[in-house]
């Protein structure tokens, strides 16, 4: 099969096509051919070393979110059936590269996946797993403690994958959203639902104060500068202290697997409840170009590579 790797760390000149073998299914695996795989940062920062726990050794294959159809189940695997459509995510914080999704297939835990519904197509069932599944962690964090129906929170990045997410669910959530948009994408944003769009160019030191902030992007001190005292900021990195005077919670969304929340998110997306964007595709073999439309910025949606 053909796959992508990393074969140095650096830009997106270090990802190579190479020919790598066919995966096969252990117990409790299903193979999966591999029809989309999103495009994320964390791809980008894998490749440039900037990821948590230190830089993963080349060589190794980026990629999370995988949506496709699976070709061969290993014993003891139940639940999956050759044929099945799936959409997973691929727990690359433990795998680290072995596996990752950049390949034409793959050998995934059956854990890690959950049935597609017909509704959905690969490309966009790509961009929901770490994406969403972050969003509705980092809310369940924010409010965790004493966030009543109709605060205030406000998601900075919403234009983004995490962002729109969390937006979305904030909303659906009961909270009075303020939610930031980038130059442009400020229609897309206010059909989320939300109670306010802020722009990007906004002082948000002026804006709230609010309950909490779920800091998508995330920017630090300028979104905490919108919480109140005694408030909240959940952040998708690590940001500066704030001042403890201040008595503001702040707390670091770090991702985790959970199949029950990611089949219940995708079904949201099949619902219609829940909105992603798909950017543009490109085929798996264009993924260096890919990363460099990713570090370019400025893209309303995900950028998804497609296989077959």
């Amino acid at each position: 099969m053909l796959g992508v790797i990393a074969a140095a760390l650096g830009g997106p000149e270090v990802l190579q096509v190479t020919e790598l073998p066919d995966p096969e299914a252990r117990p409790g695996q299903a193979v999966v051919r591999i029809r989309a795989v999103c495009v994320h940062p964390a791809d980008v920062a894998a490749t440039t070393g900037q990821i948590p726990r230190g830089p993963v050794p080349p060589p190794f294959l980026p990629g999370w979110d995988i949506a496709g159809e699976v070709t061969s189940v290993g014993p003891d695997t139940a639940d999956l059936r050759v044929g099945d459509r799936v959409v997973g995510m691929i727990p690359w914080y433990l795998t680290r590269g072995t596996p990752g999704g950049y390949a034409e297939f793959v050998a995934a835990d059956a854990g890690w996946l959950v049935p597609l519904p017909d509704e959905v197509d690969f490309a966009t069932a790509a961009t929901v797993p770490l994406n969403a599944q972050t969003a509705h962690q980092g809310l369940e964090l924010l409010s965790s403690g004493v966030l009543p129906d109709g605060s205030s929170v406000l998601v900075t990045g919403a234009s983004g994958g995490v962002g729109g997410f969390a937006t979305q669910l904030a909303v659906q959530a009961g909270y009075r959203v303020l939610a930031q948009a980038s130059a442009g994408d400020e229609e897309w944003v206010r059909g989320l639902g939300v109670q306010e769009v802020i722009t990007r160019s906004a002082d948000l030191g002026k804006v709230g104060p609010v309950a909490a902030v779920f800091d998508a992007v995330p920017l630090g001190e300028a979104a905490a500068a919108a919480v109140k005292n005694r408030g909240v900021v959940v952040a998708t990195r690590p940001t500066p202290a704030i001042d403890p005077a201040r008595g503001v919670r702040q707390d670091l969304q770090l991702i985790r697997l959970d199949r029950k929340l990611l089949a219940e998110l995708v079904g949201l997306v099949a619902a219609g409840r829940l909105r992603t964007r798909v950017a543009t595709t490109m085929p798996l073999t264009e993924a260096a170009d890919a990363h460099r439309r990713v570090l370019a910025g400025g893209l309303r949606g995900k950028v998804v590579l497609t296989s077959g």
